[in-house]
């Protein structure tokens, strides 16, 4: 094992046993590397990240990569979720150089921890490849790095510096100007912004539920209740147990990395409550109560604080980690959990091109409310709102069958607030007691 097996945090643990000589961000590891006037690797991750376990088995479990990390440089191994302070720092970094971010992130540094190189996802060979260029530059040509380092250094720099100015008093046009820019990226089939993938980011639509509601403009608040609908929908919240997961690939919200995060529930309490206060619509009440359930049932310890996440992967039949295995469903299962009522669940969650995802699997998506279906079908709404709840408590009971996604039982104090503050305002909607 290397040193992060002293560790606590659950997405370091995951890297114990890695041939790489994987260090925890101290004062030992840094006094190391100037010590030895080494190169710093610093990968950044968490433990419910997808592709920070790809990169993990393709390169970090792999001997040949191991071999050209250890031999040359100091290997740091940070949890973002443990350490967002540095994150944050490399991150600045790694957008500069590269105009995008994300995790995994891997920079390279000199020995006092100044970035030279960086980005997100590598492949192996290109991984291998990079830090061998990076070592041998390093090695004979240390005053361009050194030169690069500087300017990259005062970009930072810049960018973190506030002009001193008079404030100006605030007024309502620039909240308008922003918002008439802003309308130009909505995406009005399907709600969110009009790209992929798509991040829920729940404080602008409680700023737009807000906005609108202040203003009397209808056409912000049918956005957002339009956005809200098609998530509550889509793939990416699971209809089955509640909560949600971290975005979506897709524009339609269907396919997400199958991550849950705690902030990203927190914070969509908030929003849908916020948004049932205003409109009284079911399904936003659907949506919380299935949340609450899923975060006391999943995250809630017997102390009264929150786990932080739940993992992308899980064991497949095959007993594989495997991206989503937990919650897909192929048409041949549905068909002999459901038996006579498989045509009618086809039709509402979309057991067909628009709701297949790839080889065979199948995320659960609505494209029409059970209101249209019901109408369309011919039978009652209520008959319908039985028959799903019926689907959802068979389809849960198989899938609890299923290895579940691992867990990250760190507890963090922010989240936990975010969380607490989602269980508040779901309370003064709902007005039940019992939250």
């Amino acid at each position: 094992m290397n040193e992060l097996h002293l560790e606590t945090s659950p997405y370091l643990l995951q890297h114990a046993k890695n041939p790489v000589h994987w260090k925890a961000w101290n004062t030992n590891a840094l006094a190391q590397a100037q010590k030895e006037n080494k190169l710093i690797i610093i990968s950044i991750g968490y433990s419910a990240c997808h592709w920070c376990h790809v990169m993990e088995h393709e390169s970090f479990e792999n001997d040949e990569v191991a071999q050209v990390m250890n031999a040359h440089f100091i290997n740091i191994k940070i949890d973002r979720e443990e350490r967002p302070d540095i994150d944050a720092v490399y991150m600045k970094a790694v957008q500069v150089m590269t105009g995008q971010g994300g995790w995994p992130m891997n920079v390279v540094a000199l020995p006092d921890g100044r970035p030279i190189w960086g980005g997100t996802y590598f492949r192996k060979n290109d991984w291998i490849n990079a830090l061998e260029k990076l070592q041998e530059l390093y090695q004979h040509d240390l005053q361009t790095i050194l030169d690069y380092t500087e300017k990259l250094h005062d970009g930072l720099q810049s960018l973190s510096i506030i002009p001193t100015h008079k404030a100006t008093p605030f007024n309502f046009e620039i909240l308008e100007r922003l918002i008439e820019k802003w309308q130009k990226s909505f995406d009005w089939a399907f709600g969110g912004m009009a790209r992929a993938p798509k991040f829920m980011m729940p404080n602008n639509y409680e700023f737009l539920l807000r906005y609108g509601h202040q203003t009397n403009n209808q056409s912000l608040l049918d956005f957002v209740d339009l956005t809200l609908s098609k998530m509550a929908h889509g793939g990416l919240f699971d209809t089955l147990d509640g909560g949600f997961s971290r975005y979506a690939v897709d524009m339609k919200w269907h396919v997400p990395h199958f991550e849950k995060m705690g902030y990203d529930n927190g914070q969509l309490l908030s929003l849908y409550a916020n948004a049932y206060k205003l409109t009284r619509n079911p399904l936003y009440q659907e949506v919380i109560e299935k949340t609450l359930s899923f975060i006391e049932k999943e995250w809630l310890t017997k102390e009264g604080s929150f786990y932080s996440a739940l993992d992308a992967d899980s064991l497949n039949a095959e007993n594989h980690l495997e991206e989503g295995a937990f919650y897909v469903w192929t048409k041949e299962e549905l068909q002999a959990i459901l038996s006579e009522d498989y045509d009618l669940f086809a039709i509402v969650f979309n057991i067909n091109p628009f709701g297949h995802w790839e080889h065979g699997n199948y995320v659960l998506i609505q494209n029409q409310s059970l209101a249209i279906i019901a109408q369309q079908q011919n039978i009652s709404l209520e008959t319908l709102e039985q028959k799903k709840k019926s689907w959802e408590q068979k389809l849960y009971k198989e899938r609890e069958k299923r290895s579940k996604p691992r867990l990250d039982d760190k507890c963090l104090t922010s989240w936990n607030a975010i969380i607490l503050k989602g269980f508040t305002e779901a309370y003064k909607a709902l007005n039940e007691k019992n939250i």
